[in-house]
């Protein structure tokens, strides 16, 4: 990805499938402010992802392509999916969830991740703490 260098990855523990293998973290006002602004589709390829944390909703505005929402709740459980979030569209505000996954368009269905699902998050700089959950914020 051309604004955030892979930290880490996504990985879906209920499907044991990897949801991201080259995943960034946005974790401060201006990370998660900046979001995937200023990328193109070329630069957000499967494999790819963003960890927004803390975090309860996005929107695509100024983006041009679309991508596939994940809402976790504190224990890294799936509570809610956006499928294929269109350009300059608001994804749903849920006040459950601690963080959310957004991921190339099509990453959802083609790991068959749904709701209930357990991720894990492996991340060298950011630590989940022992028991998975994110630590609060």
């Amino acid at each position: 990805m051309a604004v955030f260098s892979s930290q880490g990855q996504a990985f879906n523990q209920t499907r044991q499938a990897y949801l991201a293998t080259a995943l960034a973290v946005a974790d401060t006002h201006w990370t998660r402010l900046r979001g995937l602004l200023g990328l193109h589709s070329s630069d957000f390829r499967n494999g790819s992802g963003l960890w927004i944390v803390p975090c309860h909703g996005v929107h695509t505005l100024g983006m041009g392509f679309p991508i596939d929402v994940v809402y976790l709740d504190r224990v890294m459980t799936v509570i809610h999916i956006q499928h294929d979030l269109q350009p300059w569209r608001f994804a749903p505000v849920r006040t459950q969830a601690a963080s959310v996954l957004e991921l190339p368009c099509r990453t959802v269905a083609e790991t068959k991740t749904a709701v209930g699902d357990r991720i894990e998050i492996r991340i060298d700089e950011l630590k989940t703490e022992k028991d998975g959950r994110v630590p609060p914020s």
